[in-house]
This record gives structure tokens, sequence and C-alpha cells, in this order.
């Protein structure tokens, strides 16, 4: 459950004064990205099955409300009416996976003012963190070609949310697995792992770490061959495989972590089937990205799978989006914000997408509007309720897949610069007018 005061001060200044104002009128706010980072082609809508566990949870407990007793910041009566406060509105968002363009609405919240102004922070907290990754790593993932990735970023993840939210955004995306083991548990993505250097350093040889450890784990030994030299490592494992394969211990694989990745796989590969190994794959780790995996499978390096951590799970190229929560509709009536280069259109709206031969063109609406193509906004929540169970994250997944490989080309290709025109329909162009001559 999250902590309902993780929030920023000003939605519960902005909330005692709706309270103290008598706002409640119904209020409808749009979720969006203002421009795309130079790095990237689209983006990819996450974290919608938080913000549902968040809103269905909502409430003020006990030691909130003494807290804000005590802080001396809030009247007794705001305080006292805060422990009624649940979330009651209404939600239409884009499905998990499903690829979107600047200013187009990936969720919209129709509720009572000061739910719906209440909500913002962490809202925005819990899509922006989660979509950044997840369109950080579907570009590893068409980088890979297929190849075996998994999450290891945990250890440098910006705390331990952080961690938990990457391994399951990178996973919608199109990750295999992941090394953080409570994403394991609590999202059931698989989990995959090796063993570290300092296993090796701590025991009296190198043959004696992959040997201890092989028996132990004895239906999945991955080994790590780069704590002192890499080739010498291999020759060690092509005579262990045949040891333990008098006892029926197979070696499943090798890690790579260091030096030129593609230069040791080839020499390892090589040493490897050399010595009857064909089977052991090749992974490799150490500060990849999309780039450098594409520089490896172009060169046709005989490396089997990935590890990714820290560049994936801080999106270290475009770290942050230029994302909002603005009000569009209040007692039924548009509203818009005017300021320079942040500017809003009013009413709440949809998102059709039209496939054609050449693509698909993406069209924003009045939600009231009718058009040709998929509406990307749909049902989620009505009066506070899930109205039916959202996909599962495999689901999703599945989802994320089949949208991307369904974008033209020149949008999966890892350089940025592809642009998608958003055609703004002439109802949604004539409501901003109207709205700007009346203020």
């Amino acid at each position: 459950m999250d902590p309902v005061l993780l929030t920023d001060l000003y939605e519960l200044t902005m909330l005692e004064a709706y309270f103290a104002e008598r706002m409640s009128g119904e209020a409808v706010f749009e979720l969006f990205v203002r421009k795309l980072p130079p790095e990237r082609n689209f983006l990819v809508a996450a974290g919608l099955a938080e913000v549902v566990d968040y809103l269905t949870n909502l409430a003020f407990g006990d030691d909130d409300l003494a807290w804000m007793r005590a802080s001396g910041r809030f009247s007794d009566s705001f305080v006292d009416a805060l422990r009624e406060f649940r979330f009651t509105g209404d939600v239409d968002a884009m499905p998990e996976g499903t690829p979107f363009f600047p200013n187009e609405p990936i969720l919209r919240v129709s509720a009572a003012l000061p739910q719906a102004q209440f909500i913002e922070s962490r809202v925005l907290n819990l899509i922006h963190y989660e979509t950044v990754v997840a369109s950080k790593a579907v570009r590893c993932v068409l980088a890979a070609k297929g190849r075996l990735l998994v999450d290891f970023g945990m250890r440098r993840a910006h705390a331990a949310e952080a961690g938990l939210l990457s391994a399951r955004a990178s996973y919608l995306a199109g990750f295999d697995g992941t090394a953080t083991v409570e994403a394991g548990r609590r999202y059931a993505i698989p989990l995959y792992g090796t063993m570290a250097h300092s296993y090796v350093q701590a025991h009296e040889s190198e043959m004696a770490a992959f040997e201890a450890f092989a028996r132990v784990h004895r239906e999945s030994a991955f080994l790590l061959i780069d704590t002192y030299d890499t080739e010498r490592a291999a020759h060690e494992v092509v005579e262990l495989s045949r040891r333990l394969a008098r006892d029926g211990i197979p070696i499943t694989g090798v890690r790579i972590d260091s030096g030129d990745l593609g230069l040791l796989a080839r020499r390892v590969r090589r040493i490897l089937d050399a010595g009857g190994c064909q089977s052991v794959k090749i992974f490799a780790s150490g500060n990849l990205d999309e780039h450098r995996v594409r520089e490896l499978v172009d060169a046709n390096a005989p490396i089997d799978g990935y590890g990714i951590g820290t560049r994936m799970n801080t999106s270290a190229d475009a770290p942050f989006l230029d994302c909002a929560y603005k009000l569009t509709e209040y007692q039924g009536r548009p509203r818009r914000k005017r300021s320079q280069g942040k500017a809003t259109l009013p009413g709440r709206k949809q998102v059709y997408r039209q496939r054609h031969d050449d693509g698909f063109t993406d069209f924003l609406t009045l939600a009231s509007e009718k058009r040709e193509g998929t509406p990307l906004l749909v049902p989620v929540m009505r009066g506070g309720r899930l109205i039916a169970p959202l996909p599962s994250l495999a689901q999703s997944r599945e989802h994320a897949r089949a949208q991307v490989a369904s974008l033209p080309s020149r949008f999966r290709a890892l350089e940025g610069g592809a642009t998608q025109e958003v055609v703004v329909s002439d109802a949604l162009h004539t409501l901003a007018a109207e709205f700007d001559a009346c203020h």
C-alpha cells in the first residue's frame, strides 16, 4: 500500500482550499508527454497496474491524520474530513505496452476535483518511471534480435522501488527475465542469475569455485569466467564439464562481464566447441545498452544472451520525460492552459489510431467524436472500481510485442528523428478557439 503522504505538499494545500471553498465538481485531468527526447522515436505506455493499485487503496490512516494534525499546517475540520477520503472516480487509459507519441493522453481521470487533483503527484511518478524504462528497454529488445535479455539493474537502481518497477517495465517491454528476486515473486517474472567474482576469489582456485558451484546448482550452473584470465577459465570449464558429466551434472553456460566482449566471446566459443561443449551458452554483461548490443549482434558475436542494468533502468541517455497531468474540463466546461511553451488543449479527449498501407495516422479528437480506427484510451475504472481485471503482465508483454512489431521500420530504428504527426481534429481546434475567445 502506497503511503498516502507520498505526495507534494501543494496537493494537500490545494485539497484544503477546495475543502474550504466547497469545490467538489467533476474534473477531468489528462496525463501526456509534451515531446519526445531526441533519442526516442516513440514511447511505450507503462505503470497503469501500479496506478490502479494506488487508487484502489487510497486512504488516510490514523498515523497520517495524526501527523497532519501535529504539523500545525492544516485545520482540524479538514483533517477530520480526510478520514473518509477515497478515490471514487473514473479512469480511461492506453493499455500497458501501447506505443504512443507527443501530446496524446495516455491516461484520463474523471473525478471530484479534490480526488482528481490530489492523486497527481503519485500517478505521474508511477507512469513516468515505468514508461521511461519500458521505452528504453524496448530499444534493447529491438537491438538484440531475439537473444536472451535479463534485467541486471537493481543494485544501481535509484532505490528499491525503482529496482522492482524497472524489472517489471523491462519485462513488459520484452526482456526475458530479471535477477531481482522480489520482482520474480511479486510479478512472476522468470529469474536468472550466475555467480559473483567474490565467490571465485574466496576459493583457493578458480576450478574449485566452478566445481563447488556446479555441484550445488546441478540444473542451472552458469559460471563467471572473467575473474582472472577468461580464456584459461574457458579451458577449465571444458575440463570440468567432462568430469561432471560422469555425475550427470551439465554446465549450462558461462558469463563474461568485462573486456572486449566480442573478441572474448569468439575465443571462448572456439575453446568450448573444440572441447565438446557446444551446448554451453555464452552470456555477456557489463555497462551494456542497446547500441553496444547492436554492435555485438551486427558483428555476429557468438553471444546467446545479455544482462543489461544501469543504462537501462536509469534510461541513461534520456532519464526523464517532459510529462504533465493537466485539467481539461471542470463541471462540464472546457479548461486549458495557455502558458508559453506549455499550452494544452481543452476538453476530454480520445486518440484514434488509423492504420493504412504506409503505416498509421493518429488522430487526437474530443472523446465525444467518432472516427475510423482503434480508440487507444479504454475504460479501466468506473466509480473507483475496476470494470474488469487488468491484463496480466504476460498479456501486456505480448500486447507490447505485437504493437511494436506493427510500427513502421523507421520508428524501430535506434537512431532518433522519425516523426509521427498527430492530427488534431477540427472540433478540438474549434473548442480551443471558443475557449480563447472567452478568456
